[in-house]
C-alpha cells in the first residue's frame, strides 16, 4: 500500500519568482521585437513600412504571450507577461531609434505608446489566455474578436484616412481570417466575426480617432 503525499502549495516567494521570470522573458522578447520592427521600417517598401509600426501587430505579441502563458498559470500571470512584452516593444523600438539611428526625437510619442502599452498589453494577453483556456463561449469568442478588431480598426484607418488600398485589404483579410481560423466551431466563428465588427468600430472611435488628433 502506497501513500500519496499531498503536493505543497506554491508559496508567495515561489510565485513571485515564477511571475518575475515570466515577465523578464516576455519583456526580453518584446525588446528584441521592438528593435526588429524599427529595422523593418527600413527594409519594407513604401507604405508597407506602416505595418512594422502597427499597433495591431504589436498587440498580437501580447495576445501570443497570453496564449503561451495560459499553459503555465492563471490569467493574471498572462496579463503581467503581456504588459512586459508591450513595454519591451516600445522600449526596444524607441531605444534603437535613439541609439541606432538619428535619435527618437521628442519624448511625447514614446510616452504615449508606453501608456497604451500599459493598457493594451494586459488586455490582449488576457484575450489570448481566454482564447486558449476560456471556460465558456463568451470568453473564447471575446479573445480572438478583440485581436481581429484591432486589425479591422487599422483597415479602416488605411482605407479612410491614409488611402492605402492594398494595406487596407490586407488588414481586412486578417480581420476575417482570425475568426475563421482561431474559433473552434462554426457557431463560434460566426459569433467571433460579429463581435470583431463591434470591436473594430469601438477601437476606431476610442483609439484611432484620438491618435489622429494627437498626431495632427
Amino acid at each position: 500500500m502506497t501513500t500519496t503525499m499531498p503536493s505543497r502549495p506554491v508559496g508567495p516567494r515561489r510565485r513571485l519568482c515564477v511571475w518575475g521570470g515570466t515577465t523578464a522573458v516576455a519583456s526580453g522578447a518584446g525588446l528584441l521585437l521592438g528593435v526588429l520592427t524599427n529595422l523593418a521600417q527600413g527594409w519594407l517598401p513604401g507604405a508597407w513600412q506602416q505595418i512594422a509600426n502597427s499597433g495591431a501587430v504589436w498587440s498580437a505579441v501580447a495576445f501570443a504571450a497570453g496564449a503561451l502563458l495560459s499553459r503555465q498559470g492563471p490569467v493574471s500571470q498572462a496579463a503581467v507577461g503581456g504588459l512586459g512584452a508591450e513595454v519591451g516593444l516600445v522600449v526596444g523600438y524607441y531605444g534603437y531609434a535613439e541609439f541606432g539611428r538619428d535619435g527618437a526625437g521628442d519624448l511625447f510619442f514614446p510616452l504615449v505608446w508606453l501608456g497604451m502599452a500599459g493598457v493594451a498589453g494586459p488586455l490582449l494577453a488576457v484575450a489570448g489566455h481566454w482564447w486558449r483556456r476560456g471556460p465558456d463561449t463568451r470568453r473564447r469568442v471575446t479573445g480572438p474578436a478583440a485581436l481581429a478588431g484591432l486589425f479591422g480598426m487599422e483597415g479602416l484607418a488605411y482605407a479612410w484616412n491614409l488611402h492605402y488600398a492594398t494595406q487596407a485589404w490586407a488588414c481586412l483579410a486578417i480581420f476575417v481570417l482570425i475568426p475563421l481560423l482561431m474559433a473552434r466551431a462554426h457557431k463560434e466563428r460566426a459569433l467571433t466575426l460579429g463581435a470583431a465588427v463591434v470591436c473594430a468600430s469601438l477601437a476606431y472611435v476610442l483609439i484611432e480617432l484620438p491618435l489622429q488628433t494627437v498626431s495632427a
